[in-house]
């Protein structure tokens, strides 16, 4: 059925509102019109491209989740957590965080990501890093990405300590190890 603009617009946002996951190709089929149609229907109703579609409910939903700090103040981008289990965070290393000479990374913000990614993990309002046993692999260079994985093996009621575990890559290649001792108030 063919439907004017106004119409195939108000349906569109409707739709896009269900399903923030519905790809221009799948609207397009859906009402019938070309997916130039689409995107130029998106841009006037200033509804946003999948993948921010996709970004934004995806922080959304860790904003919601994290406890132990704001957003903020963590170190790169948390892309998947799961509390008191495990997180993932992203970090690209820009000009600002290198030397200017050789364009290595300065190790402060490679364990800066490690260590607010190993806070963000812990399922609390308090988290304290206790102690870390870290190692650097191989330098981390400018404009390379840098993909941390925080995974927690350890939960102590007793003593208010939870270890988790990160391993930093960029590609597949293990750049940074930390065992962290974290401090929590409970559990």
């Amino acid at each position: 059925m063919k439907r004017n603009k106004r119409e195939r617009q108000q349906l569109l946002a409707e739709t896009i509102k269900e399903n923030p996951f519905i790809t221009d190709e799948e609207l397009a089929e859906k009402f019938t019109v070309s997916i130039q149609t689409i995107r130029l229907d998106r841009l006037e109703l200033s509804i946003p491209e999948l993948r921010e579609r996709i970004k934004s409910v995806a922080e959304k939903r860790i904003e919601d989740e994290v406890r132990s700090l704001p957003l903020e103040e963590v170190i790169g981008e948390i892309i998947d957590i799961e509390l008191d289990k495990s997180a993932i965070s992203i970090f690209d290393v820009k000009q600002e965080h290198v030397f200017k000479r050789n364009r290595i990374a300065r190790g402060h913000h490679v364990f800066a990501q490690a260590n607010s990614l190993a806070v963000a993990v812990i399922n609390d309002e308090l988290a304290l890093t206790a102690k870390a046993s870290i190692q650097f692999t191989r330098s981390v260079k400018e404009n390379e990405r840098v993909i941390a994985k925080a995974r927690v093996t350890r939960i102590d009621a007793d003593t208010g300590r939870t270890t988790v575990e990160v391993s930093s890559y960029v590609n597949s290649e293990l750049v940074f190890k930390g065992d962290f001792q974290m401090y929590r108030s409970k559990k």
